[in-house]
């Protein structure tokens, strides 16, 4: 995985996962070009995991953006390696499920793990765990040549990378099903209208506007962006009761750190406030 930092001008540019970061936003890019960039090989795993252990660390991170380079976003996992029985394909039912919850599961629980804002900036199609991949982050923003689908049926697989999960979650049971069960792929446009993605874009634009919108989330206080982000993924899973308990300690913990002090400061001077993440 290629580590570039800002002012960096020895970047590999042939690393499979690529790992940019500038001031408070890492972004992260799946650098398989050349064959819509699939996700599932060996390596991916490890390399999602150490990406998500270096932004977790680095309390300087305060967003990430994922995107893919060329022309896809992800265009899923490797059908030809499937067709072979290549890969993590071959072999007995139970190492192939073996191998899906130390590989591709280890890429999506990584992505959906991150401690801070996730923007997927979806600059072509993202088709199944590519779509997978897209719906973990926190928003979606997609290009005008953006294209969404969860195909699995149509390949003679279930979805078994954690779409059956999350996706109804984000776009209604009703919508998710019709996706699943038709294989249908559908348009920037479409995902708009049913709140699959946020918002958009010219593709020329999309870029800028990813870094846009990160530049605004990395305007709050680190602290409570995380713990911000922390509460509403529990929100997913858990019972009110909880979810409200975990709220009112996070929120001790937030009364007591001198970003609050600024934010209040800042209000009352009616001036942008400077975080410094105490």
């Amino acid at each position: 995985m290629a580590r570039m930092e800002r002012g960096d001008t020895n970047k590999s540019m042939s690393d499979p996962l690529i790992f940019e970061k500038d001031g408070h936003v890492v972004t992260l890019t799946i650098n398989r070009p050349e064959s819509r960039n699939p996700l599932g090989e060996a390596e991916d795993a490890d390399n999602f995991t150490e990406a998500a252990r270096r932004i977790n660390e680095d309390m300087d991170v305060r967003c990430v953006i994922l995107t893919g380079a060329g022309s896809a976003f992800s265009a899923g996992g490797n059908v030809k390696a499937m067709r072979e029985k290549g890969g993590g394909f071959g072999g007995p039912g139970v190492q192939i499920a073996d191998r899906y919850r130390n590989g591709i599961h280890r890429i999506v629980k990584s992505i959906w793990n991150m401690q801070v804002p996730v923007i997927a900036a979806v600059n072509g199609p993202a088709i199944g765990l590519g779509n997978d991949v897209a719906c973990m982050c926190d928003t979606r923003i997609a290009s005008d040549k953006a294209k969404f689908g969860v195909t699995f049926l149509k390949i003679g697989l279930v979805p078994g990378d954690g779409g059956a999960w999350l996706l109804p979650k984000i776009i209604g049971m009703a919508r998710a099903s019709e996706l699943f069960f038709t294989g249908d792929v559908i348009s920037a446009e479409k995902a708009e209208n049913w709140g699959l993605v946020s918002e958009v874009v010219p593709h020329d634009e999309l870029m800028a506007r990813a870094n846009e919108l990160a530049e605004r989330i990395c305007g709050q206080s680190p602290n409570v962006l995380r713990m911000t982000k922390r509460l509403m993924r529990e929100g997913m899973m858990n019972s009110y009761d909880s979810v409200m308990e975990m709220s009112a300690n996070m929120q001790a913990l937030a009364h007591h750190t001198d970003d609050h002090r600024e934010a209040l400061d800042a209000f009352f001077e009616k001036r942008a406030p400077s975080y410094k993440g105490q």
